[in-house]
């Protein structure tokens, strides 16, 4: 609610007072001396002079003493010569301390949700495969041990939940790092092209298994060099592909591009005919723990951590990251790279 000026300007209030006073002199002296008119302008000036500093030296204390509780930008804006039009200062500042308070209460009001949404989904991911271990474990104590089918089941998804709470555990600590700025990029030059390939190559098995292929838009003939970290951008790519894979349609395509940007940059692109995301999700979709289908995410595995972990990647480069999706249509993942100039 902005603040309204109630006060009188301190000139006029002085004006006003020495003017009353020279009026009552004048009338006074008008009976008793001659030189009434001279000695008027004088009480009037003395009086002014008086009054004017009195009240400067006034509000200027009051008003520093508010600037020093609201803890606002800088006591030292005002002063006494000025404190007419520090008044008018004063408000505005009031209104604008007003405004960021409410400001700054918002945004802390969305941290603590997102807090809470982050502690809730930490502690929902790592509760999973925990009671599922807890559960397999139990159910060999209790004799299922003696069962060697039942024991090599038992010990498998045990494994897998193990590794699934490796992933997330990993996942959590880089995203850690990655967010709070400690993670020192190990910046160099490598060819892409070979990079990519290797990544098709890892990732064969996988993609066979749901009838998906990973190719290029085209035959790249000659290298094509980045400046980037080699590892994280291997982790990107990895993500990227084994997200698409994991929501790809069966028989479908995965197609890796690289095209020119500008001069200095180029641009990767992942695209995929798969079942594509409906627009309502895609602002969140770099979310930790932000997943479009729960059940079928969980299905897959992984630690939910993919995206988020993708785009502070991209972010630590300070490049660019974007989506283009249409249900039933695909998927378009795209990152801008700072060419090599070696």
């Amino acid at each position: 609610m902005p603040v309204r000026k109630t006060q009188k300007n301190p000139y006029q209030f002085a004006l006003i007072s020495a003017s009353l006073i020279t009026l009552a002199s004048y009338l006074i002296l008008l009976i008793y001396s001659s030189a009434s008119v001279i000695i008027s302008l004088l009480i009037f000036l003395i009086s002014f002079i008086i009054i004017q500093y009195r009240i400067e030296g006034f509000l200027f204390k009051r008003v520093k003493e508010l600037y020093q509780d609201l803890d606002m930008l800088d006591s030292s804006q005002i002063n006494k010569s000025t404190i007419s039009t520090d008044m008018d200062l004063l408000m505005k500042n009031i209104e604008e301390f007003a405004k960021d308070k409410r400001i700054e209460i918002e945004a802390l009001k969305l941290k603590e949700q997102y807090r809470k949404e982050f502690i809730g989904n930490v502690a929902h991911e790592l509760k999973t495969p925990i009671f599922t271990i807890q559960g397999y474990i139990s159910n060999l104590l209790d004799g299922a041990m003696d069962d060697k089918n039942l024991l090599n089941k038992y010990l498998k998804q045990t494994d897998n939940s193990i590794e699934r709470l490796t992933y997330i555990i990993k996942d959590l600590d880089l995203i850690t790092q990655l967010e709070s700025s400690t993670l020192n990029l190990n910046i160099s030059a490598f060819n892409i092209i070979d990079l990519i390939t290797n990544i098709f190559d890892q990732l064969e098995i996988k993609s066979s298994k749901r009838n998906i292929k990973l190719v290029f838009d085209k035959k790249y003939n000659n290298e094509i060099l980045v400046s980037a970290d080699k590892e994280r951008i291997v982790q990107v790519l990895t993500n990227l592909l084994v997200n698409s894979v994991n929501y790809g349609r069966d028989k479908g395509t995965t197609e890796v591009s690289i095209n020119d940007l500008t001069q200095e940059k180029l641009i990767v692109r992942v695209t995929d005919n798969g079942e594509g995301i409906p627009k309502e999700h895609l602002p969140r979709l770099f979310e930790r723990f932000y997943r479009v289908d729960i059940s079928r995410s969980r299905k897959h595995g992984g630690s939910g951590l993919g995206l988020a972990i993708v785009k502070h990647i991209i972010d630590a480069h300070n490049e660019n990251i974007y989506i283009d999706s249409k249900p039933g249509v695909g998927s378009e993942f795209s990152f801008t790279l700072q060419k090599s100039k070696q």
